[in-house]
């Protein structure tokens, strides 16, 4: 098996540090609002490698964290007036009833911020008798980074780089512009907890490593996380926790990529967050999962308005041919050990669920053909389908239950001739790779309220909500 290491730019052979058994964090959500279709798929990648290093004989211990005190959940409870640490209680509340419909498990281990807070202590007192960080008159604690001669080799900068890369915090007690805090000292109305330097609170980074140790030690397998979290937060757990410990923190850095939703990155800034209860009141959980696969987990995916109805059509075409041989009498048993191998070889190849997916359009025509010929082995093809797809949350519903709720959605209004004239002028003008012309056609239909796709399958046109 090999995966792709952010720390070392290729994909290596993953070997664990202790024969089979897996150490495996991802950083989980700051609950600074509810689920949004980034936090669900970060949740979910991670779940699919999880239960796919099982499924290749890793004995895995999986944990995620909830950041339940931060800057931005201070600015919500100073903007709600519900005081922070409960403002946290419900959203995390929230989001687990968002994932539990989303069918998202449970890691193996939860674990808050909040309950390590004497844990963060302790690290931030070692790291200051090491000579790594400094505590200000203020009674704020800051790393110093110049204490840490290889920082910058998870994102491959040099301190210059760094510098123009992230958001300085101005303290004129600060050694270094780059030096980041550990432990901030308690401003009026937010939550503090007591420790040498005065009241104050943990700073985002410390909490991660604080997390990681409390729970697995000095070192683990594999830490994830999405692409934006490489620097600096990914950078900073690096420097803390080897500047403590003396040893490599984490073995392989795995990164996912980010949403984007027409091409934008997802933001509420820009006002295009997608909450995932609002997608899951109009899409199965397999139809989501589905769409967000067909990208593989280090690219970006584009979230356009027909992902998903796209997505929910070819899962309703894929369980139809399980009706259509339980309809033939063909038992769906047995096993097709190719179709799992086959899964195994992309899998063992950096994680790669879009050529699963892929691989998935010929199984499922290769055995409408076996069922239109009367060949029973097609009930083995199915069933290995099945089971092995589950990993991905696929497949899991009743075919019969799925294709009636989700097959036939009607159209409740014809669209005008004038805007399906228009789709076919832009899909004729992609065809010539007149890509100008076909984008002026686009926003023409959308000005006109409506929304149109152009995939293998032809133009999708829909009516804006």
């Amino acid at each position: 098996m090999k995966i792709y290491n952010t720390l070392t730019g290729a994909k290596q052979e993953f070997i664990p540090l202790d024969g089979n058994k897996v150490k495996m964090y991802a950083c989980g959500i700051t609950v600074s609002g509810e689920a949004h279709i980034g936090h669900a798929y970060q949740a979910f990648i991670y779940d699919v490698i999880r239960k796919y290093l099982k499924k290749r004989g890793y004995d895995v211990t999986y944990a995620r964290n909830y950041t339940d005190v931060d800057d931005k959940i201070i600015a919500k409870s100073n903007e709600t007036g519900i005081p922070a640490d409960l403002f946290a209680e419900d959203m995390i509340k929230k989001i687990d009833e968002q994932m539990k419909r989303f069918k998202v498990d449970d890691p193996d281990i939860w674990i808050k911020a909040t309950d390590c807070i004497g844990d963060i202590i302790d690290f931030v007192d070692a790291l200051i008798k090491k000579g790594h960080a400094y505590a200000t008159e203020k009674g704020d604690v800051y790393f110093s980074v110049e204490s840490f001669p290889s920082y910058g080799k998870l994102s491959h900068r040099n301190l210059d780089d760094a510098k123009n890369g992230v958001r300085i915090e101005n303290d004129e007690q600060k050694k270094n512009p780059l030096d980041f805090a550990l432990w901030k000292s308690a401003k009026e109305g937010e939550p503090f907890w007591d420790s040498p330097w005065g009241k104050g609170r943990p700073g985002w980074h410390i909490e991660c490593s604080t997390m990681n140790r409390k729970t697995f030690g000095d070192r683990i397998d594999i830490h994830g996380g999405g692409r934006d979290l490489i620097f600096p937060h990914h950078e900073n757990e690096i420097a803390q926790s080897e500047a403590l410990t003396g040893k490599p923190f984490a073995n392989f850095w795995i990164h996912n990529g980010l949403i984007k939703v027409n091409g934008q990155k997802m933001s509420k800034s820009l006002g295009n967050s997608l909450l995932l209860r609002d997608l899951l009141d109009k899409y199965s959980p397999e139809t989501i999962k589905f769409a967000l696969l067909e990208t593989n987990y280090r690219g970006d995916i584009n979230i356009t308005d027909n992902i998903f109805t796209d997505a929910e059509k070819h899962l309703t075409d894929f369980y139809n041919v399980f009706i259509k041989a339980a309809e033939k009498g063909i038992a769906i048993k047995g096993e097709n050990k190719d179709i799992d191998d086959e899964f195994n070889a992309v899998m063992d190849n950096d994680f790669n669920t879009a050529l699963a997916i892929s691989n998935l359009y010929g199984y499922f025509k290769a055995a409408e053909k076996k069922i239109a010929a009367g060949d029973a082995s097609v009930g083995a093809d199915l069933n290995q389908i099945k089971n092995t797809y589950s990993i991905f949350g696929l497949f899991v519903e009743d075919p019969k239950e799925f294709t009636l709720k989700y097959g036939k959605k009607e159209t409740k209004e014809e669209i005008p001739e004038e805007i399906v004239a228009l789709a076919e002028k832009m899909q004729n003008a992609r065809a010539v790779k007149d890509y100008a012309t076909a984008d002026a056609l686009r926003a023409e239909i959308n000005g006109k309220g409506y929304n149109v796709a152009i995939s293998k399958d032809g133009v999708a046109i829909s009516k804006k909500q």
